[in-house]
């Protein structure tokens, strides 16, 4: 009976985990594109689920998070496995903070702000970024762009 409610007990964060659109986007800089699959956070079910329990992630993909407004709120990484990189961008798809977190080891676990206002955030495997020489000021684009949330529970919409 125990063993049987430890299986039950080690499949509740597969259980618990919602499903993503699926979508892609690319990221432009210094005239060169770069394509990524991407899935798309875009309700606070989805965006606190985020990458949570994941052992591995591709090179070229990613998870798009994506507010109906204007947020400066940050990012943590609890019971996130893989160290990432995370760029914050505007309505426009301009990236205005990149940072490096890494998975939570600690309680409690660090929030990681970009003392910018952003309406989007992108997740890629740590260095990303940085292997493409991509900074701030570079673009997103793509698809995915086209699924921005409408506002949720009186949250304004971005001007």
């Amino acid at each position: 009976m125990r063993l049987w409610l430890w299986g039950v007990l080690g499949l509740l964060p597969l259980a618990l985990a919602l499903s993503f659109p699926k979508s892609t986007l690319y990221v432009e800089g210094d005239g060169r594109r770069y394509p990524l699959k991407v899935e798309v956070a875009d309700t606070p079910e989805r965006q606190a689920q985020g990458l949570m329990f994941r052992k591995g992630l591709a090179e070229d993909e990613g998870m798009v998070f994506l507010f109906p407004g204007p947020t400066a709120g940050g990012f943590w990484m609890k019971n996130t496995l893989i160290p990432l990189s995370i760029a914050f961008f505007n309505r426009e798809g301009v990236i205005l903070r990149i940072l490096d977190m890494e998975p939570c080891r600690a309680d409690p676990c660090p929030v990681y702000y970009p003392g910018v206002v952003y309406q989007g955030a992108l997740e890629v495997n740590q260095g990303w970024f940085r292997r493409r020489s991509l900074k701030e000021g570079a673009r997103v684009g793509g698809e995915a762009l086209r699924l921005w949330p409408k506002p949720w529970n009186g949250t304004p919409s971005s001007p």
